[in-house]
């Protein structure tokens, strides 16, 4: 994982279980009526990517590949003797390289067209973060990019998990990477009064399931895991972390942007997931919640969780802490939700002073909760309605 965080697994985990938000005031964003953000500290492309990625690579695709290179190390894997025919990469993406796009816009505007970069195209559609990720690690398998708004970065690990049940793959590589921390972008996401205004306090804005959440805090990062079929697993001598044991998916048909008040399309995907897990509703020991701390999608997940699961699980958003990063929210989110279950910890919801009292759920804030967790269950969200809801459970 590259977040808002650390760069890396353990530093995002840490600060996850921290439960300290990143958000600062971001210069890159001044003089807007949001200025405020969850960006990656410290991140070098050419330290963490390479010489060349500053010139190539837009941000997006540059946070991935370096997550990417940290998920095939973690596996033991090694990508100079695999079989490439057999891995497939899959990665969720909602916007692509929009600070490309930005930059040579205005280049063009004051420059001329001789001026825009000749790599522009290949720079900012969002294909080419799967296509970089088969070039740096040589899978030559299926390589797609799956486009659900917020629910990308779930909705690709469904689809790698697909990939291994159907036997098109062995190994598949998946995530999601996101870098829309941009004027634009931001400006576009204030006008909806998406985000949150409570920029004179940037590190309480995002306050998932809140009394007085308003928005939330953009954010940037990727995600990513590497997925095999658990008996190759096992002859390996792989470590396993979790296991994804179930997908679902659906779509609202509601509204552009507005969740179903009632959650009918969120209630299918997360009972499509445990039936395809054979997973009881009260077996769920954790849900790692979309939680965006908007006041309609908090509303809609947790009456539809109340409704479904009751209040056995200890439910938690790491969004208090990483912001929202959109298309990758979904993969950083159920890479956080394996950490969960294998290490028996439940990170809190930061910010969560004065819980909604229509939320009637166990939502964790104030201090990481250890139990032990055998299921879980990890929600992710978009616009026009797309849902996904992985469920993972204990190696």
């Amino acid at each position: 994982m590259v977040t808002a965080a650390g760069i890396g697994v353990d530093a995002t985990w840490a600060g996850v279980c921290a439960g300290r938000s990143a958000a600062v005031t971001d210069p890159g964003l001044e003089g807007l009526p949001v200025d405020i953000s969850c960006t990656v500290p410290g991140f070098s492309a050419r330290a963490h990517v390479g010489r060349r990625s500053s010139l190539t690579h837009d941000r997006f695709i540059q946070l991935s590949v370096a997550a990417a290179r940290e998920a095939v190390a973690d596996s033991g894997l090694d990508p100079r003797t695999w079989d490439g025919a057999r891995v497939g990469v899959v990665v969720g993406c909602g916007l692509g390289g929009v600070a490309t796009w930005e930059t040579q816009h205005r280049r063009m505007l004051d420059e001329g067209p001789q001026a825009v970069s000749a790599l522009l195209i290949p720079m900012l559609v969002p294909n080419m973060v799967a296509g970089h990720l088969a070039m740096d690690l040589g899978a030559t398998g299926p390589n797609l990019v799956t486009a659900t708004a917020c629910a990308s970065g779930a909705t690709a690990i469904g689809t790698a998990l697909a990939l291994l049940r159907d036997g098109s793959c062995d190994v598949v590589v998946a995530g999601g990477g996101e870098a829309g921390v941009t004027p634009l972008m931001v400006t576009g996401f204030a006008q909806m009064g998406a985000l949150s205004r409570r920029t004179g306090e940037p590190a309480a804005a995002s306050r998932p399931f809140d009394r007085d959440r308003d928005g939330f805090v953009i954010g940037e990062g990727s995600g990513m895991l590497v997925l095999e079929r658990a008996a190759d697993a096992r002859a390996r001598g792989a470590t396993v972390r979790a296991r994804i044991a179930g997908y679902g998916a659906s779509a609202d048909a509601h509204h552009m942007t507005a969740p179903d008040p009632q959650g009918a399309g969120v209630l299918l995907a997360l009972r499509t997931a445990l039936a395809r897990a054979g997973v009881m509703p009260d077996e769920v020991d954790h849900v790692n919640a979309h939680g965006t701390s908007t006041p309609l999608n908090d509303a809609a997940e947790a009456a539809v969780l109340r409704k479904f699961l009751g209040t056995g699980p200890a439910v938690t958003s790491t969004k208090g802490v990483l912001g929202h990063t959109l298309g990758a929210a979904g993969a950083i989110e159920a890479a956080l939700t394996v950490l969960a279950v294998q290490h028996g910890t439940v990170p809190p919801t930061a910010n969560l002073c004065h819980q909604d009292p229509d939320v009637e759920l166990d939502i964790v804030a104030g201090a990481p909760r250890e139990r032990p967790l055998h299921t879980a269950v990890s929600n992710s969200f978009g616009f026009g309605g797309q849902n996904a809801v992985l469920v993972v459970t204990a190696a």
